[in-house]
């Protein structure tokens, strides 16, 4: 296991979290990806891959995680709980659409509770984030168990056709103010900007084609933490 995460732990994210995206990784896949962005620095990596089969995401995720064995970064997974727990990912990510984030921290924290009896060392809190457009989505993901809360785009984005309206550093810094759990801030986010999002009150900044698109994945992460240390 890459990462070992206490409740204590979650009290704090790593300030760079980096999106894995086979489309504008140059021909590098998703392990790849995650291994050099945690080699320069990213302390979240998250798998996403909307064009797999539940089979093919399982096969990407433990690649994924056996490419981080050693470095000190969470790895996620999106939308799948089951493909997080099977693969031994630290967590999940859920959307508005991905269900119940109740049922999700309940399933969860049955798998995990298992496998903690099994093992030495504190016990390993299964991390689930969920995507917010609001106040209001916030502090029911919070409720229903969500460890931190991601919010976007906060700038126009073309890395997700999805994304949405923009939401700006507004909502953001309201989400801040609200709530008391980890706040990622996501979409658009580059080395011009990246350091606006944290004086609006981010806990980390989501990245995917300011990083994972650069020949140098891991000097773009290493360049983006230096923009980031240079705010907080």
């Amino acid at each position: 296991m890459n990462a070992y995460f206490t409740e204590d732990r979650l009290s704090g994210l790593p300030p760079l979290y980096v999106v894995t995206d086979t489309g504008i990784g140059r021909g590098r896949s998703h392990a790849a990806l995650a291994a050099l962005s945690a080699a320069g620095g990213a302390g979240v990596i998250q798998l996403r891959d909307k064009e797999l089969s539940g089979s093919d995401l399982l096969k990407e995720a433990i690649a994924v995680r056996e490419a981080l064995a050693g470095q000190n970064a969470i790895f996620i997974v999106n939308d799948s709980l089951a493909v997080a727990l099977a693969s031994g990912a630290d967590g999940v990510h859920l959307g508005q659409g991905d269900g119940s984030v109740q049922e999700a921290r309940t399933e969860a924290d049955r798998v995990v509770a298992v496998r903690n009896k099994s093992r030495d060392g504190p016990d390993r809190r299964f991390i689930i984030g969920v995507s917010v457009g609001s106040v209001a989505e916030a502090r029911r993901a919070i409720h229903e168990g969500a460890d931190y809360v991601a919010l976007g785009p906060v700038y126009a984005t073309t890395s997700k056709a999805d994304a949405g309206a923009v939401c700006g550093l507004g909502l953001l810094q309201e989400i801040r103010e609200a709530v008391s759990v980890p706040v990622v801030g996501i979409g658009g986010i580059g080395m011009h900007n990246v350091q606006d999002v944290f004086r609006a009150g981010a806990d980390s900044a989501a990245v995917i084609s300011a990083v994972v698109a650069e020949e140098d994945v891991t000097a773009a992460a290493r360049a983006m933490c230096g923009m980031i240390d240079g705010v907080r």
